[in-house]
């Protein structure tokens, strides 16, 4: 078994794990994070891409609502690359009470969320497509934030402060010795090696699987409930800036625009396992039926891709059970040493995308008070490698640099405008990832042909360059187009069927992709999507 010695082990690599790892290491510490999967593959990946401005929970979480005020300007400046600074509308649709935006207005004020109304005729002058019986409209600070881009902008941060980064190895145990966490057991999925590293001191940040991992340490009944919100993505931006409804949160209330898409959401159902999330059909339906409240017309737009994420909420004793839309979005911290006697051991859940930075920031704050070693956190000036101070990310830029090189390299994918050049690179940098993996950072098949016609190109280009034979090049490329499909059935209507059907064309009558030579499902099962 292959070993590491370490201060701290972080787990979890999503937005909160990635963000405690950056704030150790930049305050001292050595630090190893342990991920499963892939980077960003859980919730942080699986949402619906706004940067709050708080606007949302000011009557109904005023505490979630100022910590997303508060971070909202840091994320904008550290992650500038990663953010678009689009605006948002919170609009009273015909449909809607007009009397809650007076109660908007007023939690806005109170939680300190710039909020101003406008007139609903500049309202639609900002967004022709907004329902035109809109009654009232205000204007808040929502900006929309790639997740991925965010997440590998902050990993490159902490490799330069020595941070170290296990994906694909999943943690069996928790040592616990005479009450103090001593090391985490993990197992490489894709090595197929043991690893134990020792160290002082876990955070736990799974997300809504860290009441699974708390229990490794023998910390049993952690309250953390996942609740299961569908997205869907639509084909072309509607609008331009964030538009909310201007009521209590609730269903498909929220239409923003993050790339050259649309994305609708959400719903919220309490499930049991968060690594087997729905896309109900009745959810889709009820998705396409909002967005018409706010956008008349929204069902004639392409649905391009369906998804399903968990949030990692912590159970909230003032409502029932199962209704996790009315729980609390608010951060919250689980010590150990006091709740089951297990020193070195914290828990972290709840809290949104937005406040991952403030949420790494409080858990580091009390571990350095446990170990009586306190050092200030410097991540909200830090800004993150590759990246300008005050340049935003803008929807063209892209567009721009294949004018630049559009002479010297193919392009591979033309939804997203993904060149050979940044695919071959990446794919040399990691040479074990799925291209699923490389999706998540190059966007490769999320534009509207879903991988169609990208998706050979990728297999091509691999083999081509010898990352893998031909039947593990295929393999890669059936796993992807698998995982595409999964977001896709739930909404085969209109004009996507046709798309479909022709993606099928190619894959079967050009390709018979389903006779091309196979490898035993064992050997790719550590690539599997969860």
């Amino acid at each position: 078994m292959k070993k590491l010695d370490t201060d701290v082990v972080v787990i979890g690599g999503g937005a909160t794990g990635v963000g405690v790892l950056r704030d150790l290491v930049m305050r001292g510490f050595n630090a190893v994070l342990v991920e499963r999967a892939d980077i960003g593959q859980g919730t942080t990946g699986r949402y619906h891409g706004l940067l709050h401005s708080g606007g949302r929970y000011v009557v109904s979480d005023p505490i979630s609502a100022t910590e997303c005020a508060q971070e909202n300007e840091i994320i904008a400046n550290i992650h500038s690359d990663a953010v678009e600074d689009t605006g948002g509308l919170f609009v009273v649709t015909p449909e809607d009470d007009p009397a809650f935006g007076d109660k908007f207005l007023q939690g806005a004020k109170d939680t300190g969320v710039w909020a101003e109304e406008i007139e609903t005729s500049e309202a639609l002058r900002q967004e022709p497509r907004l329902n035109p019986g809109i009654l009232r409209a205000f204007k808040v600070q929502d900006k929309t934030v790639d997740g991925w881009a965010m997440l590998w902008g902050a990993i490159r941060s902490a490799k330069q402060y020595g941070g170290e980064v296990l994906t694909y190895h999943r943690v069996d145990r928790i040592e616990v010795v005479n009450g103090q966490v001593a090391a985490v057991v993990a197992h490489g999925t894709k090595s197929g090696e043991d690893i134990q590293i020792d160290c002082r001191f876990v955070i736990n940040a799974g997300g809504p699987w860290s009441g699974q991992i708390a229990e490794m340490a023998g910390a049993h009944g952690v309250g953390v409930v996942p609740g299961r919100g569908i997205m869907i993505a639509m084909n072309h931006r509607l609008v331009n800036q964030v538009v909310n409804r201007c009521i209590p949160p609730s269903d498909g209330d929220i239409i923003v625009p993050v790339h050259t898409v649309s994305i609708i959401g959400t719903t919220d159902v309490k499930v049991d396992d968060p690594d087997h999330l729905e896309i109900p059909r009745n959810e889709v339906q009820q998705m396409l039926d909002a967005g018409e409240a706010l956008i008349p017309g929204f069902r004639e737009a392409r649905a391009v891709h369906a998804w399903a994420g968990a949030r990692p909420l912590i159970k909230d004793d003032r409502v029932d059970a199962s209704d996790t839309r009315h729980m609390s979005r608010t951060m919250q911290i689980i010590d150990h040493s006091q709740r089951d006697g297990i020193t070195g051991l914290l828990t972290i859940a709840g809290g949104k995308l937005t406040t991952y930075r403030l949420m790494a920031k409080n858990v580091v704050d009390m571990m350095c008070r446990q170990m009586d070693d306190w050092r200030p956190c410097r991540t909200a000036e830090a800004i993150m490698p590759e990246t300008e101070r005050g340049h935003n990310y803008k929807v063209t830029h892209r567009l721009g640099e294949r004018e630049e090189d559009r002479f010297d390299t193919q392009i591979v994918c033309e939804c997203e405008l993904m060149n050979r050049k940044m695919f071959v690179e990446l794919l040399e940098s990691q040479p074990t990832a799925t291209f699923d993996d490389l999706r998540r950072q190059l966007r490769l098949g999320m534009g509207p042909c879903q991988g169609g016609f990208c998706s050979m190109r990728a297999a091509g280009i691999t083999q081509q360059i010898g990352r893998g034979d031909v039947v593990d090049v295929t393999e890669l490329m059936r796993l992807f187009l698998k995982n595409r499909w999964i977001g896709l059935w739930p909404i085969l209507y209109g004009r996507q069927v046709r798309q479909t059907a022709l993606d099928d064309w190619i894959f079967q009558g050009l390709y018979d992709i389903e006779h091309l030579p196979a490898v035993d499902d064992s050997k790719i099962k550590s690539k599997a999507v969860r």
